[in-house]
């Protein structure tokens, strides 16, 4: 989270989130990219405090909050720097100061880790108080494919990977190729409690984590253990992957739509819900794009202490950033009221099935157990090669390789609408793997659609993602895995269905 010069501030329930806003050499409000991808720091530049000395309290408070666990390794010096806006000489400072302080230690080859660590406080995550979408089917046939949710598997890390499995074949014990409990393995509870408290701003531990068959999985274990225990009613975001929607109802839960707006979920009409678990896509909400601001995120948390509820947050795609500072998970802010639900499946490949649930304590042994009924856990061999891969910091370059990859993606995309089709107005383009672009209201989401794929484009619509069934009419392009050429050709034959559509 960084501040910068003329940014707008938005408190949230104590926290400051800020979004950086610059103007171009023409006067245009363009957003900053230069942000620090893998720590959360919070920079004033008018506070009239060094710089230096702003990176060390808010790392020595990530230490002492246990959001930065015991041998964690921080970000190297000119990548934290480059992140930040600032020059390495500043990061090296602060570093050095809590090297002295006894809260870091350099090791040999450069790397700098955590080497202490304060319990986090009483109401955090030790408390007793999601791709959110399916992918797509790939039109057969279709020259360009906008379909939704689906990774460039082609730049999966192989060599990085194969090294890690190596490594798991020769220095695991032999007793983790055992059965064991439902929840996964050490190992990676451990690496992933590391990688979620200093990137997504959690107050994870690994007693409360379960590893699961990617968010899918996780989500169905969730909502069977809700109905064992009584719950009746499941709000979902309207519109929403219809995941939950399809679960829910077939565990006899009724399920009510609560409406989005451009920045997610209306939280007045969630108080109307009579609800007793709510799934939220806070950070990028599927599919519109919208981030749910602090305000609204207090008042969701305080909805679910004052009921009793449980948040479910998923938090599919919150790794590809391009335009605005990082949001911080709700989990952070309530873990004894908020399940954080994770996956692989946008950041490395959906084929690893590779999920993960941080529960608040008391639903612990109820998912680890439904877990064990399904399917005996999880492949012990994937989740010792993904810990290994996490902890040393592969996870990592992967990411910061692939950001640029789809943001050149993502801007192909905005230039082609811009430039053939300015009449659609794109939404949720600040981060994740696909955009929306709303339609004018003289043409109609099905024609559209059904053009489209008369000129071999692949493309969805928003409407079958609908609860109630209303809204404006809207296109979902995913990107990711399409050539900025192909995104250019794919938007040209758009444009010619949608001047069929108007002719006829």
């Amino acid at each position: 989270m960084v501040r910068h010069r003329g940014a707008r501030q938005v408190t949230q329930l104590g926290r400051n989130w800020y979004t950086p806003i610059r103007s171009d050499s023409m006067g245009r409000l363009r957003t900053n990219s230069g942000l620090a991808e893998d720590l959360l720091i919070e920079l004033d530049r008018d506070a009239g405090v060094p710089l230096h000395r702003q990176i060390e309290a808010s790392i020595r408070a990530s230490i002492r909050a246990g959001r930065l666990r015991a041998g964690a390794s921080l970000p190297p010096t000119r990548t934290l720097a480059a992140g930040l806006g600032v020059s390495r000489g500043v990061v090296v400072e602060a570093y050095q100061q809590l090297v002295a302080e006894g809260y870091l230690v350099s090791r040999s080859g450069g790397y700098t880790q955590v080497a202490a660590s304060m319990p986090p406080a009483a109401d955090g995550a030790g408390s007793t108080a999601a791709s959110t979408a399916q992918p797509a089917a790939r039109g057969v046939g279709f020259r360009v494919d906008f379909g939704y949710g689906r990774t460039d598997v082609s730049q999966f890390p192989r060599a990085a990977w194969l090294r890690s499995v190596r490594t798991v074949f020769t220095t695991a014990p032999n007793d983790r190729f055992a059965y064991l409990d439902g929840r996964g393995v050490p190992e990676l509870h451990g690496a992933l409690c590391d990688y979620l408290n200093r990137v997504r701003g959690t107050l994870a531990v690994p007693g409360n984590m379960v590893i699961c068959n990617g968010y899918g999985q996780g989500i169905s274990l969730l909502i069977q253990v809700l109905a064992q225990r009584g719950a009746r009613r499941i709000a979902l975001e309207d519109p929403s992957s219809d995941d939950a929607r399809v679960l829910a109802g077939a565990a006899g839960l009724d399920v009510v739509g609560i409406p989005v707006g451009p920045d997610g979920v209306q939280v007045d009409a969630l108080h109307r819900a009579d609800a007793d678990a709510v799934v939220l896509t806070p950070s990028h909400q599927w599919p519109t794009g919208g981030v749910l601001s602090a305000a609204a995120r207090a008042e969701v948390i305080r909805w679910a202490r004052r009921r009793g509820a449980l948040v479910i947050e998923d938090d599919y795609d919150a790794e590809y950033r391009y335009d605005r500072s990082p949001v911080g998970a709700m989990q952070g802010l309530a873990p004894d009221h908020v399940v954080y639900c994770g996956t692989a499946s946008k950041t490395l490949a959906p084929g690893l099935r590779l999920g993960w649930m941080v529960l608040p304590a008391h639903l612990v042994t109820g998912v680890s157990t439904a877990k064990l009924l399904a399917d005996r856990g999880s492949s012990v061999i994937d989740q010792l090669t993904f810990a290994d891969f996490l902890a040393r910091g592969e996870f990592d370059r992967h990411l910061r390789r692939m950001r640029p990859v789809y943001r050149r993606r993502r801007d192909a995309l905005l230039n082609a609408l811009r430039t053939q089709l300015p009449e659609l107005e794109p939404a949720g383009i600040a981060a994740g793997q696909h955009v929306v672009a709303w339609l004018p209201p003289d043409l109609d989401e099905a024609a559209v659609v059904a053009a489209a794929a008369r000129h071999g484009l692949g493309i969805q619509g928003v409407g079958p993602f609908r609860i109630a069934g209303a809204g404006p009419g809207g296109l979902i392009f995913g990107y990711a895995i399409l050539s900025e050429s192909a995104i250019a050709e794919g938007v040209a034959l758009l444009a010619t269905a949608i001047r069929e559509v108007r002719g006829s």
